[in-house]
């Protein structure tokens, strides 16, 4: 697909519509996943500012019509995944380019890892709980015995630390950072150090990745992520945490995906 379909500039991650007013990647997973990769590649030894690689869902949609300053932080990224099937769907009706699939990094780190390991691509996990952080690098290297990993550590410090944290990840150089600590701490975190990272091929923010790697969380039965009512069973498991929230967002995402896509 030629990017002048989608009468816009590409990003660096790809060609691009506009959902929401935000410049999505048109990419699927399985590009994707060969984009990062190749990308982390190229970057070893350069020195130079990593590729910074995002994802929007209803919520983010949601969060940037009302705070311009988390905005301009997705602006800020190479690329934004598509990760909510209702833009996915949506997409097909109201963009001259539709998304091709949602790519979820619960889903796009498998891709990765397969791709990583055969290419002795490294990762560090930054987020989660110790025992959370722990529990996913664990699991994903049982599941890929070749993966590398630089390093990993929780996402709980204190603002004192934060500098020498970013200054030891700097030091190791893994390939591909995976950072979780939620929308938006994680994209202010990223527009804080990017530039102290240059060495980190790639940057990826990841949400909740953490937990469901690390078993503590679990994903909706394959239908329901399908018909893009992954979020209905996320409400379900945390009825307190989560009603309000996608009350508040669901309608204000829709309306931008509406009235704001092309």
């Amino acid at each position: 697909m030629d990017s002048s379909e989608a009468g816009i500039e590409p990003l660096t991650g790809g060609p691009v519509t506009i959902i929401g007013g935000l410049p999505i990647t048109t990419l699927d997973r399985k590009a994707s996943a060969q984009g990062l990769v190749e990308i982390a590649l190229r970057a070893r030894g350069q020195g130079q500012r990593p590729f910074y690689s995002t994802s929007a869902n209803g919520q983010v949609i949601a969060l940037a019509r009302h705070d311009p300053a988390f905005r301009a932080l997705l602006l800020e990224a190479d690329q934004i995944h598509p990760d909510g099937m209702p833009m996915v769907r949506l997409s097909s009706l109201v963009a001259r380019v539709p998304l091709r699939e949602r790519v979820a990094t619960t889903d796009l780190i498998h891709d990765v890892a397969r791709l990583a390991e055969q290419a002795g691509v490294s990762f560090y996990f930054l987020g989660g709980t110790a025992e959370v952080n722990a529990a996913a690098v664990e699991r994903i290297r049982q599941a890929y015995p070749a993966l590398a990993f630089a390093g990993a550590r929780s996402g709980y410090f204190a603002p004192d630390e934060e500098i020498a944290i970013v200054d030891e990840i700097a030091r190791l150089r893994p390939d591909i950072l995976w950072i979780g600590f939620g929308v938006p701490l994680e994209q202010r975190f990223v527009a804080r150090h990017i530039d102290r990272l240059r060495g980190v091929g790639v940057i990826k923010t990841s949400g909740g990745l953490f937990d469901f790697l690390s078993g503590r969380n679990s994903r909706a039965p394959q239908w329901m992520q399908a018909a893009g009512l992954e979020w209905a069973y996320r409400t379900m498991l945390e009825p307190r945490r989560l009603l309000g929230r996608y009350l508040r967002t669901n309608l204000v995402a829709l309306w931008q995906i509406l009235r704001h896509s092309k």
